[in-house]
């Protein structure tokens, strides 16, 4: 097996007891969180297999709900997330789903408030590192460990090209970028990873982009 670095072998800074259940959960939660763009009121927590059978025993559901209130991995409030949650009026729900999935260790997090909602589907996959498979019905691939841009766009003519060119003029380097519809002409996503974390003065001007109708970050 090939290590890219050594905390692929000795795992992440964080709150016990699982790299892949703890550690891993809470950047899933934390990606949504970012992703929703604050703390949601509601939460539906879909575990499956192993998250299901060991989530309370792994510390798997203060995690989600921990990385769901912005709590980074090695943060001290982790083990107390579940209190503060209920102390700041979070509806939670966990179900232990038994539809099949490809990895044994998945969540499926609806999210929301009176606003707005969020559906977003996470993999632990091993030592803390995690993949983003599925956002709000579409498919995608998303490492969580670069910083990334999501934009929720129309699918026309120039969409790509008009944030590709306000990132190529502010020097933001592109290192993965993929683009996923739901059909002709409907809404799609553009899920792009960077090599910097990107400031809120080019969100902002990505938003005054063509066909754009939402943008989100995730720092690293």
């Amino acid at each position: 097996m090939k290590y890219n670095s050594v905390f692929d072998i000795i795992g992440p800074v964080m709150i016990g007891p699982s790299s892949s259940h703890t550690a891993g959960a809470a950047r899933i939660g934390k990606a949504a969180h970012s992703l929703f763009g604050r703390v949601p009121t509601w939460v539906k927590i879909h575990l499956y297999e192993s998250f299901a059978k060991t989530y309370k025993g792994h510390g798997t559901d203060f995690a989600l709900v921990g990385g769901l209130l912005g709590f980074d991995t090695d943060d001290t409030r982790m083990k107390d997330a579940l209190k503060i949650a209920k102390e700041r009026n979070m509806q939670i729900e966990f179900i232990e789903d038994s539809a099949a999935v490809n990895h044994p260790n998945t969540v499926r997090l609806k999210i929301g408030d009176v606003g707005d909602s969020l559906e977003l589907v996470g993999v632990s996959i091993g030592g803390g590192k995690v993949e983003i498979t599925e956002l709000n019905g579409f498919e995608l691939r998303l490492s969580g460990n670069h910083p990334a841009i999501l934009i929720m766009h129309n699918d026309r003519f120039g969409a790509i090209a008009s944030v590709t060119s306000v990132l190529a003029k502010h020097e933001v380097n592109i290192g993965h970028m993929e683009v996923n519809r739901k059909d002709v002409g409907k809404e799609a996503l553009m899920v792009i990873e960077v090599d910097q974390n990107v400031d809120d003065d080019i969100l902002r001007e990505l938003e005054k982009a063509e066909h754009i109708i939402r943008i989100a970050k995730i720092n690293s």
